[in-house]
């Protein structure tokens, strides 16, 4: 082997293997310092890649957990009130059956009719009390009603062998306002709603009729989608077989009001959304049709007559019917949400695990290879001080 001294080839191969060794140990340290795996691009592209999606997904969750959150307690603020009127509107019955009794007299009845009316009154102040960061509940302003003039269904009908099946009644309360739901046969006696919301949003829901016969009903009810409605037979002996319903309601629509609707976003992606329309709540929308609280107790001669005692008082059990059903249906989307949030916890433990596993350094791996670098560096530095010092051995030769 030829001894030179202008190009110390050992030297630079020494310090070429600790430049790599420094580099590896400048990476070790840093994802200990970090807790990442990962700190760049260049680490893992293909893993941070995956990561920055998972990372997205579980904060959009954690934001719909708390959407959820705030959800229940609007829920809870409308349910609470509810409770209010209901106790109202048992003492105004309570106050209709006393009327009821021809003991009393003129003056008696004028004073049921005054505590009727304070009572009719404070119903209106509880609807215009209740309100949630803002937003009135219970005024009707958050409700969802058909467009009676650009739906179909309504108006659909079958007729066969002298008997006719009608749609007789559609609820849209957990609907989107302003929307437009299309009815279509799905063969063999199942129906479906397709909810297209213009912008790449497209929601399917089927369910399956049943045949009906002479004063037969079914409720179809779409859960989903928040839209159910009722089928009537009539009293003629003739059957529709469910294959026939479903034909004749084929390419049908359903057409919702603009109103503003209560939606709670409980996931992190478009559709995810948990819908629920307030009832208007106010006297003037309890009761009877045509009949309603506001109508019945004007002033305090509200119940001077036994019979308009008796007219209020189907005009009460009414009114105690539609709270009683709305605040159901508050509960019911009140678990709905708990549920909802319950799910996405799940979810996001899950993810955030996968997330780790891809992200996260593994500390007992990065201080072992720590350990076996900083041997590495020091064995570089005493091999480049040896391999510099070579050279000096040509000097024994030329003294």
């Amino acid at each position: 082997m030829a001894m030179i001294i202008n190009t110390n080839v050992s030297a630079l191969n020494a310090q070429r293997n600790l430049s790599v060794t420094n580099e590896k140990m400048g990476k070790t340290l840093e994802k200990l310092s970090s807790g990442l795996r990962i700190n760049r691009a260049a680490d893992d592209a293909a893993g941070l890649a995956i990561s920055e999606k998972m990372r997205a997904q579980t904060r959009g969750m954690q934001q719909g957990q708390r959407n959820a959150q705030d959800g229940v307690s609007m829920l809870q603020t409308a349910e609470g009130a509810l409770n209010e009127t209901h106790n109202i509107l048992q003492r105004v019955r309570e106050l209709a059956v006393q009327a009821g009794n021809t003991t009393l007299s003129t003056s008696d009845r004028q004073a049921i009719g005054e505590e009727m009316v304070a009572l009719r009154s404070e119903i209106d102040n509880i609807t215009t009390r209740t309100r949630f960061n803002g937003q009135t509940l219970l005024d009707g302003s958050l409700s969802v009603s058909v467009n009676a003039g650009a739906t179909d269904l309504d108006t659909d009908t079958y007729v066969n062998g002298g008997a006719t099946t009608s749609v007789t009644s559609i609820d849209v309360g957990g609907a989107q306002g302003g929307a437009t739901y299309t009815v279509a046969d799905a063969t063999g006696g199942d129906i479906s709603l397709t909810y297209d919301d213009g912008a790449g949003l497209v929601q399917t829901e089927t369910t399956t009729l049943t045949a009906m016969g002479a004063n037969a009903s079914q409720t179809v009810s779409f859960s989903n989608l928040g839209v159910s409605f009722t089928l009537t037979h009539d009293a003629n002996a003739g059957s529709h077989t469910a294959a026939n319903i479903a034909a004749a309601l084929d390419g049908d629509v359903i057409v919702t009001s603009s109103n503003a609707t209560a939606s709670f976003l409980v996931g992190s992606e478009v559709g995810d959304d948990i819908t629920l329309a307030f009832s208007d709540m106010r006297s003037s929308a309890l009761g009877t049709g045509g009949s309603e609280l506001d109508t019945l107790i004007a002033d305090n001669d509200a119940v001077s007559t036994t019979a308009k005692a008796d007219t209020l008082l189907q005009s009460v059990d009414a009114a105690i019917g539609q709270v009683s059903t709305f605040r159901a249906k508050l509960g019911a989307r009140q678990n709905q949400v708990e549920v909802a949030i319950n799910s996405v916890g799940v979810s996001i433990e899950n993810l955030s695990a996968s997330e780790s596993r891809i992200r996260d350094a593994d500390i007992a791996s990065l201080s072992s290879q720590m350990v076996s670098r900083q041997i590495m560096q020091q064995a570089g530095v005493s091999v480049l001080s040896q391999a510099n010092s070579a050279p000096q051995s040509v000097l024994s030769l030329i003294r």
